[in-house]
């Protein structure tokens, strides 16, 4: 008899939305303090500066209102864990339009301020369940909101990789929330019981295909903080590297994940 099929995780969407906000604001906040000279630094992003990557900080928030504003779609095809997948057919529209966007308004603060106003006004009394129809196609509001957290979360972190001393800080909800939906992404790419991916203190996930274990501590464990997973997930840093300095640990014969990650590219 096949495994029965794991359910998706939950969100609360009031939770997902309060630290979408939360995040966006850390962000606004630190940009806001950057100098030209700042603004104009490279990125771990291929050819993005500093200045695009701020831009596209405030196009990954403004997807939710502009969504907001399309007729919704007769149903949702995706869910989150579909995201990956999506954001990376795009990478190319996606990099030139935060360059056309950083070009356009030489007032990062003004333009924040503009986004904010919008998000706020298009939220306002709007249900999580609202269908809306995204790049990647049609999905509910609740789900778009999941995945701002994955796109708030690890481009701060590349704004604070890039900014020596800027330390913009990671709303812990926003953080748990990338966390998971990176680890369920794994699961989801690669399922099976024989490897647990541990992640603390927001996820465990098995993944895997090979025998199961059903008690005890598992014969293949992974382990990391929640930072250098995203990083993994996302092409950040390499499994070679973070094993070689000891930001991962991993036991058992099927506990090498170099070959799944990283999830986004």
């Amino acid at each position: 008899m096949p495994p029965a099929k794991k359910r998706p995780r939950a969100y609360d969407p009031v939770r997902t939305r309060t630290a979408v906000l939360t995040q966006f604001g850390h962000v606004r906040t630190a940009v806001r303090t950057l100098t030209p000279a700042q603004l104009s630094a490279p990125t771990r992003l291929g050819t993005w500066t500093v200045r695009d990557l701020a831009a596209h900080l405030t196009m990954a928030v403004e997807s939710v209102t502009l969504a907001l504003e399309r007729p919704a779609p007769a149903r949702a095809e995706l869910g989150p864990l579909d995201y990956a997948c999506a954001t990376a057919r795009h990478a190319e529209a996606i990099a030139e339009g935060s360059h056309t966007l950083a070009e356009a308004n030489p007032d990062l603060d003004a333009l924040y301020a503009r986004v904010t106003e919008r998000l706020d006004r298009a939220l306002e009394g709007t249900l999580p369940g609202r269908l809306i129809t995204t790049r990647a196609g049609g999905m509910t509001l609740a789900d778009h909101l999941v995945t701002r957290t994955v796109e708030l979360v690890v481009h701060t972190d590349d704004l604070n990789d890039a900014v020596p001393g800027l330390d913009v800080p990671l709303d812990r909800q926003a953080l748990a929330a990338c966390t998971r939906l990176l680890a369920d992404t794994l699961a989801a790419r690669a399922p099976g019981a024989s490897t647990e991916v541990r992640v603390p203190p927001f996820a465990v996930v098995q993944c895997v295909e090979g025998p199961r274990h059903t008690r005890g501590t598992p014969p293949n464990v992974v382990e990391t903080d929640p930072l250098t997973w995203i990083r993994l997930a996302t092409g950040r840093t390499d499994w070679r590297t973070a094993l070689s300095t000891a930001k991962v640990s991993a036991s058992g014969e099927r506990a090498d994940l170099g070959g799944l990650l990283p999830l986004m590219s």
